[in-house]
């Protein structure tokens, strides 16, 4: 798939189905992306190799989280949090996002029942 330029450095998807996607993402050293949240996407960083600075902004609590993860190492963001990351190095890492499907994913507007 196509490669794409960013201001900290590249990205590429490399796979794209259902509800998982996977990106290979060259960041360079001091480079940092926006900060953003996905509706319903987990974002999961795994590192190659070099060191991300993952700093999320967590909904639960009144907390600004900040992992630094190396070669072999993955952080994990929740749907509808804020985050960003930032290369401590050149990095080579992967981004995997993904939906869950929740058994609780309904809304009833009434019990049911038997017409005879």
């Amino acid at each position: 798939m196509n490669i794409q330029g960013k201001i900290w450095g590249q990205t590429q998807c490399l796979f794209l189905k259902n509800n998982v996607e996977i990106h290979r993402i060259e960041a360079k050293k001091g480079g940092y992306c926006s900060k953003h949240k996905h509706d319903h996407k987990y974002n999961a960083f795994f590192v190659e190799s070099g060191q991300l600075k993952i700093t999320t902004w967590k909904n639960d609590y009144s907390l600004v989280d900040e992992t630094i993860i190396s070669a072999q190492q993955m952080s994990v963001v929740k749907p509808q949090e804020y985050h960003m990351f930032e290369a401590m190095d050149d990095t080579v890492a992967y981004e995997i996002y993904w939906t869950e499907i929740s058994q609780d994913d309904i809304v009833r507007e009434n019990c049911g029942g038997n017409t005879v």
